[in-house]
């Protein structure tokens, strides 16, 4: 899988898992709500900094954001 859309499908589940919307997160971790959402459909690419800001924000870390389901 690509990692741009592993990395908006894990956002995406973590911040459902923790009952966030979009917009919230989006201020959470200071970006604006569409650049999320074109994260989470990965067309997108991220920077280091966004990467970092939602592990953040979402309590995790950035190592679980690109993780495949499987763990490798």
């Amino acid at each position: 899988m690509d990692l741009v859309q592993l990395l908006g499908e894990n956002v995406r589940r973590l911040r459902k898992e923790r009952g966030l919307s979009q917009e919230e997160l989006a201020f959470r971790a200071g970006m604006k709500r569409s650049y999320l959402s074109d994260l989470e459909r990965g067309t997108r690419n991220p920077t280091v900094r966004a990467i970092g800001r939602l592990a953040i924000a979402l309590d995790s870390n950035p190592t679980n954001l690109l993780r495949s389901e499987n763990g490798k």
